[in-house]
């Protein structure tokens, strides 16, 4: 069976990004795209509701090594 031409690979928790890019590699892909997001909590002080930025999900958008 054939690999997808284009696969996504996210940073997990504990994973270095050079972690990850090895594990790109490893896997037969190189990175085209790096994307990240802010991961928010929802914190109430004085009875209004603030949104804290409390970390970031890092994905790579990688293509198959032809």
């Amino acid at each position: 069976m054939s690999k997808k031409s284009k696969e996504k690979f996210e940073v997990i928790e504990g994973e270095t990004i050079d972690a990850c890019l090895d594990r790109i590699k490893a896997a037969g892909y190189f990175p085209v795209r790096r994307t990240e997001e802010p991961i928010f909590a929802e914190r109430i002080e004085n009875g209004k509701v603030h949104y804290v930025p409390v970390n970031r999900k890092i994905v790579f958008e990688a293509k198959l090594i032809e």
